[in-house]
C-alpha cells in the first residue's frame, strides 16, 4: 500500500498544533508498518529527522503554500500530478486541506471550524478562503477526522453530513510531558522567574488565544493577592497582534510579565512542569494540547468552559468563562490560596492525561486510512 500524505507542516523548529499531530501519528505509523510506503509531500525543503524509516520517500513540491492563491496551486495542481505519478493508494492530509481534481481517496483531519464561528479573529482573505473551501473538500472526501468530540460534532452540524463519514482520533501529548521532580522545578524557576512561582500559558499569540483578558485577569488577581507570582507566555506573535502588544506594554505589572518566543518540547515540558498552574482560556479549540501537556505534568489548569477543553481538562482543571476577566481572576485566586484544592486537581491529573493516547489514535488512523484503499 502506498500512503501518500501532506506533511507541509513538518517544520523543524516551528512545530505547532497541527504538526506535531502530524509528527506524532507518522512517526508511529511508519515505524509500525514497514510493509507499507509512505510518500511524505514537503512544500519546501526538509529536515532528516522527519524521514522517520526507509519506508518513507519524500517529495518537495513547490511553491511553499504559505498564501490562498499558493494554497490553490499546491492543492488543486501539483498534488493530482504527485499521487498520480508515485501511483498513491490513499492521500491522509492532516491540516484541514484536501484536493478536489483527485480520484485518489482522501482522508481529511480537521482540527477545528474557529474560522465558521469566529471569523473576525483570522485575516480576512485567508478566512474567506477557508470557509468557501472547507465545506467543498468536507463533501469531497471519503473520510474525515476529527480529533475531539466537540469538533466531531461541529463538524457534522456545520455541513450536514452523514455521522459515520466523521471519525474521531485524539490528540495526544508529546512522550516529554511528565511529572518533574521538585529540585528540577526550582532549576527551572531560578532559571526563568529568578525562583519565583508562576502561571503559565503556553501557544502562539493570536486574538482566539484571548491573551487581553489573560493580561487583564492578571492584574486583577496580582491586586487581589500581592503575590509574587508571574506569568510565563511561550509562544510566537502570530497575527493580528497589536492589540495583545499594547496590552504587553501597558500592562500594570509589566515587570511580572515574561515572554518567551519559542521552546522546544522538551525545554516546554520542563517550564510547564514547574509551573503553579496553566492558565488556558482561549475563547475557541478545536482540542487544546496545551491542556493535556500541562495534566501529564501533574500540573493543574485553569481553562474556558467552551468548545473542546472542558472535555480534555475533565476533572484536573478549573472551567471559567473566558469572555470574563474577572472569572479567570477569581480562578488564579482560588488555586493559589487554597492549596487542598489544588492538591486534589493534581491529583486527578493522571487518570485524566490517561485518556488521551498517540499509540492508540495512530493505530486507530491507520486503520481508517487503511480501509480507503481500493481493493
Amino acid at each position: 500500500m502506498r500512503i501518500a500524505v501532506n506533511t507541509r507542516f513538518l517544520l523543524k523548529g516551528k512545530l505547532e498544533g497541527i504538526g506535531w499531530f502530524t509528527h506524532q501519528t507518522l512517526h508511529r505509523m511508519v515505524l509500525a508498518h514497514p510493509e507499507h510506503e509512505f510518500i511524505f509531500i514537503f512544500d519546501r525543503p526538509f529536515h532528516s529527522d522527519y524521514i522517520f524509516a526507509k519506508n518513507v520517500i519524500p517529495i518537495v513540491v513547490g511553491p511553499p503554500a504559505r498564501h490562498p492563491i499558493l494554497w490553490w496551486i499546491w492543492f488543486e495542481l501539483r498534488i493530482p500530478a504527485i499521487l498520480k505519478k508515485y501511483k498513491a493508494d490513499v492521500f491522509l492530509s492532516t491540516d484541514g486541506f484536501a484536493s478536489l481534481r483527485t480520484k485518489v481517496p482522501q482522508c481529511l483531519v480537521i482540527h477545528d471550524l474557529a474560522f465558521v464561528h469566529y471569523p473576525q479573529y483570522i485575516p480576512k482573505l485567508i478566512c474567506k478562503y477557508l470557509i468557501h473551501y472547507t465545506k467543498k473538500f468536507a463533501n469531497n472526501v471519503e473520510k474525515i477526522i476529527t480529533v475531539s468530540t466537540n469538533t466531531h460534532d461541529d463538524v457534522i452540524a456545520t455541513y450536514q453530513l452523514p455521522t459515520e463519514k466523521v471519525d474521531i482520533v485524539f490528540n495526544g501529548a508529546h512522550d516529554v510531558y511528565q511529572p518533574i521532580s521538585f529540585d528540577e522545578k526550582q532549576i527551572t524557576k531560578d532559571k526563568f522567574t529568578h525562583g519565583a512561582n508562576y502561571f503559565i500559558y503556553a501557544g502562539s499569540l493570536h486574538p482566539r488565544k484571548n491573551i487581553v483578558n489573560l493580561l487583564k485577569a492578571f492584574a486583577q488577581f496580582k491586586r487581589m493577592t500581592n503575590s509574587a507570582m508571574k506569568l510565563l507566555l511561550v509562544g510566537r506573535l502570530a497575527w493580528l497582534t497589536k492589540e495583545i502588544e499594547q496590552a504587553l506594554e501597558q500592562h500594570p505589572y509589566k515587570q511580572d510579565v515574561i515572554r518567551i518566543e519559542y521552546m522546544d518540547a522538551h525545554d516546554l515540558s520542563a517550564v510547564i512542569g514547574a509551573a503553579y498552574a496553566m492558565v488556558y482560556v482561549s475563547i475557541f479549540e478545536g482540542f487544546g494540547i496545551p491542556v493535556l501537556e500541562s495534566i501529564k505534568c501533574n500540573v493543574p489548569v485553569i481553562t474556558s468552559n467552551t468548545t473542546s477543553m472542558p472535555e480534555v481538562g475533565g476533572n484536573a482543571c478549573i472551567l471559567v468563562n473566558p469572555l470574563d476577566a474577572t472569572d479567570i481572576a477569581n480562578a488564579m485566586k482560588k488555586i493559589y490560596t487554597d492549596e487542598n484544592y489544588r492538591n486534589q486537581l493534581i491529583a486527578n491529573c493522571p487518570a485524566q492525561a490517561a485518556k488521551f493516547d498517540w499509540n492508540k489514535s495512530t493505530e486507530k488512523l491507520f486503520t481508517i486510512v487503511s480501509s480507503l484503499v481500493k481493493k
